[in-house]
């Protein structure tokens, strides 16, 4: 998923705890699954940021050197604006966008 054009909200927002167990019949089964996806969201992110300031990185033994890269700083800007991940994963369970199985439901 394109986490860049997501919908969600960049502040925080009252949610209605009756929607939020709508899908799993359970309200802590869904703040669960939703932390487990904001986790791997955030990993993503991390990722793919440390992957982005990686071209910018200099090796050097001195750590008095210190350089200013306008582009780094923007690229960091942008991230920083991004919706925290817990939100984006709380507009893809509402979305229906989240994948989820109950493992002891399978074996019967």
């Amino acid at each position: 998923m394109d986490y860049k054009k997501t919908q969600a909200p960049f502040t925080t927002m009252t949610r209605d705890l009756r929607d939020l167990d709508s899908v799993t019949g359970n309200v802590y089964e869904s703040v669960v699954i939703c932390s487990k996806r904001a986790n791997q969201i955030s990993m993503d992110i991390k990722l793919e940021l440390n992957k982005k300031l990686e071209e910018f990185a200099y090796y050097t033994d001195n750590l008095e050197e210190i350089f200013e890269n306008r582009e780094q700083i923007e690229i960091s800007k942008f991230y920083e604006k991004l919706p925290k991940p817990s939100l984006i994963a709380l507009e893809e369970f509402y979305g229906g966008g989240i994948y989820f199985r109950k493992p002891e439901e399978e074996e019967k």
